[in-house]
């Protein structure tokens, strides 16, 4: 979980995971056959949500099923991809009691990365640290690999060619130090952007429904 400063003027909170239950077949499986391919670009058509075909910002494709962070420029060009460690337990959705606890007090089910469409913004957590927000109120971000107890393996973990050997986060979505250095912010670490992560169990995209937050990190 990444920890939050206090933040002065415009809060950044729920407001900027807006997610909604909704088909997701043909994106998904698009996204899935390009990347699969190769693909150095992702066409805007490709996109969950038709209006982000104009949108204009950078954006970042998690897939949890292969434990991977896809970064584009915003003309869909692919700036880099590599694998990342995930929440521990799967699933799509927020655990409702996940909310306001402290990163130590979260249960092992409320460690999940959940799917949707985000605008992201870039920021800082406690310890002044640079990190991408995905979801502001829930400490939801992308961030780099950090010390932690040796017990958790994640260096290991994060070179594993196994999927499932990539949970083992609170919710955040954690990248080689290199990777989120060289791709992550140069692409995403300015200016607001786009991370649409990939359900693992259903169909969730963002659509213009009430705003929702996203799960603890």
């Amino acid at each position: 979980m990444a920890r939050r400063r206090k933040r002065t003027g415009r809060r950044v909170g729920s407001s900027w995971a807006v997610r909604a239950r909704v088909g997701l077949c043909g994106f998904l499986g698009g996204v899935i056959a390009l990347a699969s391919a190769g693909a150095q670009t992702l066409p805007t058509s490709a996109r969950p949500d038709p209006r982000d075909g104009r949108d204009g910002r950078p954006f970042a494709v998690v897939d949890k099923r292969l434990a991977t962070l896809s970064v584009y420029a915003a003309d869909g060009r692919l700036v880099g991809r590599a694998p990342a460690l995930l929440g521990l337990t799967p699933g799509d959705q927020e655990a409702p009691s996940s909310r306001g606890k402290a990163p130590e007090a979260l249960m092992a089910h409320e460690r999940v990365t959940p799917a949707g469409r985000f605008e992201a913004q870039p920021g800082h957590n406690l310890h002044g640290e640079r990190i991408v927000w995905i979801d502001y109120e829930a400490s939801l971000a992308i961030h780099r690999l950090r010390p932690a107890p040796a017990q958790e393996r994640r260096p290991e973990r994060l070179a594993s060619s196994n999927p499932q050997d990539h949970r083992i986060t609170l919710g955040c979505v954690v990248v080689d130090p290199a990777f989120f250095d060289q791709v992550v912010l140069p692409t995403l670490g300015s200016n607001p952007g786009l991370v649409y992560i990939l359900p693992e169990r259903e169909a969730i995209v963002a659509t213009g429904g009430a705003p929702r937050g996203a799960a603890a990190p």
